[in-house]
């Protein structure tokens, strides 16, 4: 098979012009090809005048080495596909023990069941399809109930997860990934866009195909289940008592994988208890901005906005700041919505999502700025997760209350005013907003960062800066200020039989790297093989 890259196309080619630009560029006769799969498709629209595909494309065509031997070195490469190592079969002596049901806790249970393990998974909430029910139920009546676990809880990619699949990490778990993700209901066209999305819409279907498969091959599925303490016994783990329909009990187990997510805090303050080691790490804090999505289609593709064979425009921006911080964009959501992502009372937290269309009127993306262990006053392991509740308070205070968010037009930010009325952009974020003043719940270095980014990301993207773009607070949920550090073979430090993994472990900053990191914890386990 033979791998041609770098391959540009008008926006309106066809399955038949692209196999005659791969006969051309391998001197071959069009008849000679057997087949042109499609390996990568991004969009170049460096030039606004010239907006168009680049692909990459994989090749099989008769006479294939005789015709690498004829072109320019650098014209096409010879490729075998890449499996990732067997798995082991399980060994364990009980059934290893997954906390969360998140990405890096689905693919971990996943693995660990097609292995033959037998795996039991822990789902702090209620299945994705009745928490979807019952999160809509309450938006629609103006009120959210922080008890439902409105993002994630324990354990990660909730009924809200956006379905971003771009990863900037190298292993050769990447491509079971993707592919488990399209076996399960995903499009297939995440195996080769540059950014893969599946979407909150299709994602929810995905999850549940997955618990399914989890459990036909022996695993269990506990929901509405919470850790509550690991059984432990002269540094190993001996099982994990739990709280089940407000009934607790123990689970025996020498192998417990912990995928809690990153906001799970009375789980990780109950293990910080019992002695499980954990250290302070940065992470980002800021808000969402959102745009007309009209804005940014015509900012990034010029005459080309409108053409049916373009998505949704996105963008990725950074800024470089004095006190060295930065500002940033993060989990940018083309045509898509601001959400709720609260998981304790008397705080707003808020993160974003798209559904698979992308069709909504709003772009939003997450504006932060860098924080560092020096930011949260205090030397304890978990002082950024009081830091970040703070903030949270302070957010839900300067809303109103009932879990309204805070909002504020760029130009108030920028003009230092509170926002007293809205404008052309009406924000997506339910169950409703406050027009505010952000200086009210987060602190004056962040004020000031998003103020120097915004103005210098208007030069990179015409319109960031549009007075009624809405800012809508707070965004504290960008990564864990906490991990949980591990050695060599993935079990956490002092702690024989507990694999601490994912973003609640600190190891992991989106879907991809999380679910990755559950494979990669999931083999470490069966090598170890269950021994106490």
């Amino acid at each position: 098979m033979l791998r041609i890259a770098n391959l540009s196309v008008p926006l309106d080619y066809t399955d038949e012009s692209l196999r005659l630009l791969a006969a051309r560029k391998l001197k071959l006769a069009p008849e000679r090809m057997k087949s042109v799969t499609l390996v990568k498709k991004s969009v170049d629209a460096r030039d606004k005048g010239d907006v168009h595909f680049v692909l990459t494309v994989d090749v099989r065509a008769e006479g294939e080495d005789d015709a690498l031997r004829r072109l320019k070195p650098g014209t096409a490469t010879k490729v075998s596909p890449k499996a990732a190592p067997p798995l082991l079969r399980a060994a364990f002596r009980r059934p290893p023990l997954v906390v969360g049901a998140g990405p890096a806790g689905l693919f971990a249970a996943l693995t660990l069941a097609q292995a033959g393990a037998r795996p039991i998974l822990i789902e702090r909430g209620r299945p994705v399809e009745q928490r979807v029910q019952d999160v809509e139920a309450m938006a629609r009546r103006g009120r959210l109930d922080p008890e439902s676990n409105v993002q994630f809880g324990e354990g990660g990619a909730g009924a809200f997860s956006d379905g971003k699949l771009t990863t900037g990490i190298k292993s050769p778990h990447l491509r079971t990934v993707l592919e488990t993700f399209v076996r399960h209901g995903a499009p297939e066209e995440i195996l080769y866009l540059q950014k893969p999305h599946v979407g909150t819409d299709l994602l929810r279907g995905v999850v549940a195909s997955m618990r399914r498969e989890i459990i036909a091959l022996g695993g269990t599925v506990l929901f509405e289940t919470r850790l509550t303490g690991l059984l432990l016994r002269h540094g190993h783990v001996e099982g994990a008592a739990v709280v089940q329909a407000e009934e607790e009990r123990e689970i025996l187990t020498d192998t417990v994988l912990l995928a809690i997510g990153h906001s799970a805090r009375d789980t990780l303050q109950g293990l910080f208890r019992q002695g499980v080691r954990m250290v302070q790490k940065p992470f980002a804090m800021g808000v969402r901005i959102e745009h007309p999505q009209g804005l940014i289609n015509r900012s990034q593709y010029g005459r080309f906005a409108e053409h049916p064979a373009l998505r949704a425009a996105d963008y990725k921006l950074n800024v470089h700041t004095p006190d060295g911080r930065g500002v940033y964009t993060f989990c940018m959501c083309p045509g898509g919505e601001v959400i709720a992502a609260a998981s304790q009372p008397g705080g707003v937290a808020v993160n974003g999502m798209s559904c698979h269309a992308r069709d909504g009127r709003n772009a939003n993306a997450a504006l932060l700025v860098g924080v560092a262990p020096g930011d949260y006053g205090d030397d304890h392991p978990l002082a950024g997760l009081v830091w970040q509740r703070s903030i949270e308070q302070a957010a839900y205070r300067a809303g109103g209350g009932d879990f309204r968010a805070p909002v504020q037009r760029v130009e108030d930010l920028l003009g230092g005013r509170a926002t007293t009325r809205l404008g052309e952009v009406q924000p997506t974020y339910r169950p409703g907003v406050t027009c505010a003043d952000l200086r009210e719940c987060l602190p004056g270095f962040i004020i000031d960062d998003l103020k120097l980014g915004i103005t210098q990301m208007d030069r990179q993207l015409r319109g960031f800066a549009h007075p009624d773009a809405v800012l809508t607070g707070v965004e504290t949920r960008s990564s864990s200020p906490v991990r949980l550090p591990r050695g060599a073979e993935g079990m956490a430090e002092g702690l024989d039989g507990l694999f601490p993994v994912g973003e609640g472990a600190g190891y992991a900053g989106g879907i991809v790297s999380a679910a990755v990191d559950g494979i990669t914890a999931a083999r470490a386990a069966l090598e170890r093989g269950g021994e106490g």
